[in-house]
């Protein structure tokens, strides 16, 4: 359990990731993401959910201790935050930078917007709960969970 005062008290379970943009770049995961989902894979179930545009999350994330969601249908942004709703939104992080993950992070108990190297679209944006520069930042909340804290806090 994590008290946010006069935000909300989280009791998460899941990370909920998005691929390309969040924690991958053309479809090559980033070099500190699999450090970080050793350590987070201790307390947390860790999930990637992409459309996976290059072909490459399955190769990319094995040994990651990750569970992958391949999207399937026509309309990915209702699809990631369905996802989300059915793991159990109150006990779910997410974190994305694209168009389509801006439902996902209003869904989850706390929202992640990814600022790296694709940008971050608006709507996503202003869904989150935080921004971080990069993944690595974001899922480093998560270990020292006194910065979500220090930045939820009102």
């Amino acid at each position: 359990m994590i008290e946010i005062p006069h935000f909300k008290n989280l009791s998460l379970s899941h990370i909920v990731c998005d691929y390309n943009g969040t924690i991958a770049k053309d479809g090559v995961v980033l070099p500190q993401i699999k450090e970080l989902f050793e350590r987070l894979a201790i307390s947390y179930t860790l999930h990637v959910i992409t459309s996976d545009t290059f072909g490459s999350v399955t190769a990319q994330l094995e040994g990651y201790n990750a569970q992958i969601k391949i999207l399937s249908t026509d309309d990915h942004t209702a699809e990631k935050a369905a996802f989300v709703l059915a793991l159990g939104a109150e006990e779910c992080a997410a974190m994305g930078n694209g168009n389509n993950d801006a439902q996902m992070l209003r869904s989850a108990a706390v929202g992640i917007a990814i600022l790296g190297d694709e940008g971050c679209s608006v709507g996503t944006l202003m869904s989150a709960d935080i921004v971080c520069k990069n993944s690595a930042e974001a899922l480093e909340l998560f270990l020292e969970p006194k910065r979500l804290v220090a930045t939820l806090r009102r």
